[in-house]
């Protein structure tokens, strides 16, 4: 059921030998381990000097790391439990049939493997995903009724998770109370079910490369396998699982929006070396007619549109096969 990888980039691996010889010596050393700030957000309900406190922490958070963990979230374990179970369910299905089949009746280039741009190992991704526009989850075939019922009571609830974060993070920055009430209507976001498979390679090879996320923010449901590391410092820090926890993450819009106050911080999976390892991410964003513009003066980015957001980074990817990001609108 595993992608052909080696034959898919051969030519990759017949030229590591000089590769190698460039590439950072650190590439997969990360010696730290952290736990990633942790945020009850039941205290949210609570009393306001309690709310008050928990709202700080969550503001402090996105700015010092880019990433939170949030446990009281609204999202029952059974929930993620019985779509992590039709995930795996999914991607257990021979390779040709996931990506010839359409299998999920999903749209075009749904199902995704490696990099069709990548240009050496290092660009080279060893994982494969379901990319799940949610429009798209009342086009999943009869015969992935329980799958599709899983995707929506996830998406739903994790939008709703999203948008509340996301309306935190945004006070104070003269941002408006219904911006994202008005531009993030749940049908613009995407799931993202992902696979890593083993991979013989793994000191070579990213299971995801290094990016950021073109969202306003992304909420992560992450097996306990590990592998997640995020760049703080100039230093590669590995992610410890918490099994009770989601993961939110700032997205590259948030970063424009908010003129630095948050960054979109630069993170990377690394392939499993024996066993498989999955993930669920939800990202939340806009319709692309929406407007990025900060508030706080003097702002630091032009103003765009998410279409020419996206259009930016499908350039970007055609010429270096590389993400460039939020950095192409900075005045």
């Amino acid at each position: 059921m595993d992608p052909p990888f080696q034959e898919k980039y051969r030519s990759l691996f017949n030229d590591y030998t000089i590769v190698s010889k460039d590439k950072d010596d650190s590439l997969m050393n990360a010696n730290d381990e952290c736990e990633l700030p942790l945020i009850d957000l039941h205290r949210l309900t609570l009393e306001y000097s309690e709310r008050e406190q928990c709202v700080k922490e969550i503001k402090q958070a996105a700015s010092e790391w880019g990433f939170l963990q949030v446990v009281n979230h609204g999202i029952p374990q059974e929930m993620l439990k019985s779509l992590q179970y039709e995930q795996r369910k999914a991607f257990e299905h021979p390779f040709r049939k996931k990506a010839e089949d359409n299998i999920l009746n999903l749209s075009a280039n749904s199902y995704r493997w490696g990099n069709p741009r990548a240009t050496c190992l290092r660009q080279l991704a060893w994982s494969e995903a379901f990319h799940v526009p949610l429009t798209d989850i009342s086009r999943i075939g009869d015969a992935y009724k329980s799958l599709s019922a899983s995707i929506e009571a996830f998406t739903t609830t994790a939008n709703a998770l999203a948008k509340g974060v996301a309306e935190i993070l945004a006070e104070n920055l003269g941002v408006s109370s219904t911006f994202f009430e008005e531009n993030c209507p749940e049908e613009t976001s995407y799931l993202r079910m992902n696979r890593y498979p083993p991979c013989p390679f793994s000191s070579e090879v990213f299971g995801l490369i290094p990016h950021t996320d073109s969202s306003f923010l992304t909420v992560l449901n992450q097996d306990q396998i590990g592998g997640l590391q995020l760049l703080k410092n100039g230093r590669w820090i590995n992610v410890k699982p918490n099994p009770e926890a989601l993961v939110i993450n700032i997205g590259d819009l948030f970063q424009a929006l908010s003129n630095d106050v948050y960054k979109s911080i630069k993170h990377r999976v690394l392939a499993p070396q024996q066993v498989e390892r999955f993930s669920l991410a939800f990202f939340y964003c806009p319709t692309y007619e929406t407007v990025i513009e900060s508030s706080i003066k003097p702002s630091k980015y032009k103003e765009f549109t998410f279409r020419e957001f996206m259009m930016q980074i499908q350039r970007d990817l055609k010429a270096t096969g590389d993400k460039v990001g939020v950095s192409r609108f900075l005045l």
